[in-house]
């Protein structure tokens, strides 16, 4: 699929897809455990590839529906190679390693193999990039649908316009979509290089044909999940400050357009990264007037177009210095990598920290195995901290969940259905130890559910702290009644 079939694919063929892909799989391989943590959005993805297909079926209905299928995925691994971080993060890892090998060969087809092979290098030390590497969330999967699906469109472009290779297109943008149906931005994107290149009316019948399908066949699932977007409510307004950070990449890759020197009506890296770069950013920020959705996770295929531009720079450079100094010049490329490298090592190390991500729920979950005495409560503030419990159910064997009135599993949700706040407060009464799991002072905001409230007040009231530990971004305390309740009482 990578090589042209019609010739014999030479060794330079081979080396710019297996450099990039080896290169990023190296990355992705680099520290994959993270010390073992695991932070909240992969329990997520840990506790619901547990679930049986009915009970993960049963939650879709209620919550997540938009990540269903890598969920469903998730389970078959799970049930195959066994819960355990490696098998919750590899798939993004080789996701990733395709993605970059894609990266590879579009430009090695569209500006020669030293742009190719710079392109697919750079992608996997975009940090954007190596965050998700190693990340055990959809993101990495749809920027690898992404990727394969924009190396099928720049071949359809070039003229190999079998019906085939447009049923690829169509179904490779399908399965992006239904894993998360944000990635068909990645159809306007396509639109723009069709412009930019002037395709024929032949191409433009047989693009919106498969692009039509496509997203035919997404939109049932978007305009279901449109009725579980309150659990997005957490996400802020779209700000200034936030435009930042893309406006910087376009400046970067803004330098590649320049050394692409584009021209209307001609296939080149520009015409393709540069709009792979732009219109999902846009697009999302235009969707974020509507309903905030702006987080770079959303969009992170748009990564794809700016290795693109930077293969293209590096490109560029070989090709100037190649007449004046050519041995110097097949050095250029390496010692840009080294250089980059060494610039983000630090950067590298932290994201392979459990101190990179917001929390570690399996460390959370060995602090209450060393903490809990027999005849103890267990309580979550707020309900959803509730996945260090569905992650290592074996660390809270012989606590009671006072709050809990039905499972995670039996109510399909998240993190299961409470208790009427006068009944958990009756339940907390009953116990003179309590363990409380919440976040870390850092992260920890004042409750604003009920529950959450009274819970915190009994705990004030009528308990003292006697031991307490933070790690990771979460918080154990353990507490007792104070003396003069129990008397009382």
């Amino acid at each position: 699929m990578f090589l042209d079939r019609e010739l014999c694919p030479s060794p330079r063929r081979v080396l710019v897809v297996l450099i990039p892909m080896l290169w990023t799989l190296a990355l992705g391989l680099w520290g994959l455990s993270r010390q073992g943590a695991v932070w909240r959005d992969e329990a997520a993805t840990w506790q619901v590839a547990e679930r049986s297909t009915a009970e993960i079926w049963h939650m879709l209905g209620n919550v997540d529906v938009v990540h269903g299928c890598y969920y469903l995925l998730m389970h078959g691994l799970f049930a195959w190679f066994g819960p355990g971080t490696t098998t919750l993060r590899l798939p993004s890892v080789l996701a990733m390693a395709v993605a970059a090998a894609c990266v590879a060969v579009i430009g090695h087809r569209l500006a020669g193999w030293w742009a190719g092979l710079a392109g697919g290098l750079a992608f996997g030390l975009l940090p954007a990039v190596q965050f998700h590497l190693q990340e055990g969330r959809p993101y990495a999967l749809v920027a690898a649908g992404a990727a394969l699906s924009t190396l099928l469109f720049v071949t359809l472009l070039q003229g190999r316009t079998r019906t085939v290779a447009w049923a690829a297109y169509a179904g490779t943008v399908l399965i992006g979509g239904l894993l998360n149906w944000l990635s068909l931005m990645i159809l306007p994107a396509h639109l723009a290089t069709l412009v930019w290149t002037r395709a024929g009316r032949g191409v433009w019948i047989r693009w919106t044909t498969a692009s039509t399908t496509a997203t035919a066949g997404v939109l049932p699932l978007a305009l279901f999940s449109r009725g579980q977007s309150v659990q997005l409510s957490w996400i802020p307004p779209l700000t200034w400050h936030m435009v930042i950070g893309p406006a910087v990449l376009l400046l970067i890759g803004g330098v590649g357009v320049l050394l692409d020197r584009p021209r209307a009506g001609r296939l080149s890296v520009a015409a393709v990264g540069l709009p792979l770069l732009v219109v999902p950013q846009l697009g999302l920020m235009a969707l974020t007037l509507i309903q905030p959705l702006f987080l770079e996770r959303y969009v992170l295929f748009s990564q794809l177009g700016l290795a693109l531009l930077i293969g293209t720079t590096v490109g560029s450079a070989v090709r100037t210095a190649g007449p004046r100094f050519p041995r110097a010049s097949r050095w250029i490329l390496c010692t840009l990598i080294a250089v980059a490298m060494a610039a983000l090592l630090p950067h590298s190390l932290a994201k392979r920290s459990p101190a990179s991500r917001v929390d570690d729920v399996l460390a959370t979950a060995s602090d209450v195995r060393r903490m809990k005495a027999p005849g103890s409560a267990v309580l979550f503030v707020p309900a959803a901290r509730r996945d260090t419990k569905s992650v290592s159910p074996d660390a809270f064997t012989g606590l009671r969940d006072i709050a809990l009135k039905e499972t995670p599993e039996k109510s399909g949700t998240l993190k299961g259905v409470e208790a009427h706040p006068s009944r958990i407060r009756a339940a907390m009464l009953t116990h003179r130890r309590i363990l409380l799991v919440t976040d870390a002072t850092r992260l920890a905001r004042p409750p604003t559910a009920a529950r959450d409230r009274m819970k915190t007040s009994v705990l004030r009231k009528y308990f003292v702290a006697v031991s307490d530990k933070q790690v990771h971004g979460r918080r154990v305390t353990v507490y007792e009644r104070l003396p003069a309740v129990t008397s009382a009482r």
